[in-house]
């Protein structure tokens, strides 16, 4: 499968900011851990952002991951049969 350039550098983006292991970011995106790897030496950033920016975009990072974390513990919930629903007690 031929990935495009946006592709690619938003995997090595989320590789090098998300906190999450590589291995990880490589199975949530479909990809091989050799092919991120090859990526990230490929289109690493030069010099890493700095300033506001770079505050925002490690925030956003952060919501992201905690989003994810919170829809699956819901999805977990949610699935659970011998889980009582609150407003049944």
């Amino acid at each position: 499968m031929k990935h495009t350039e946006d592709f690619k550098r938003e995997a090595v983006r989320i590789a090098l900011s998300s906190g999450l292991s590589r291995t990880r970011v490589a199975a949530d995106l479909g990809i091989g851990i050799s092919t991120l790897a090859k990526w990230i030496v490929n289109y690493r950033p030069d010099e890493p952002a700095s300033g506001p920016q770079a505050d925002l975009a490690r925030e956003n990072e952060r919501l992201r991951l905690e989003n994810r974390i919170l829809r699956e513990e819901r999805e977990i919930l949610k699935n659970d049969p011998g889980r009582m629903p609150a407003c049944a007690a």
